[in-house]
């Protein structure tokens, strides 16, 4: 499944979407960021509430497919810029982060 895809089929706001046809192999569900830049894997749909210009660097480091920000959560004009130039695919949920896992399971 690719981001677009999954971004239509759960019903989630695109927030930045610089390569929307990126696949998708994997979730990974974490909000501390040391944590996640270990063990979240390439090209992983990552699922947090922090919505910081860390958050981005972390993305691009791991090499995931997406972020999804539950809750609610968006980004300010400073860390959506960094978004757009780093590449990095970032998608929203009003549901929290285990209720979006839910609806992700077997579609990712």
């Amino acid at each position: 499944m690719t981001v677009n895809e999954l971004c239509t089929s759960l019903n989630l706001q695109a927030i930045c979407l610089p390569d929307p046809e990126r696949k998708i192999n994997g979730v990974y569900i974490g909000d501390l960021l040391s944590w996640v830049m270990g063990r979240a894997q390439a090209d992983n749909a990552w699922i947090t509430i922090m919505s910081n210009i860390n958050v981005i660097a972390v993305a691009s480091l791991a090499d995931v497919a997406c972020v999804i920000l539950a809750e609610g959560v968006t980004l300010d004009e400073t860390v959506l810029a960094t978004a757009q130039q780093k590449g990095v695919n970032v998608l929203a949920s009003s549901q929290p982060a285990y209720e979006t896992a839910l609806q992700l399971n077997g579609k990712a």
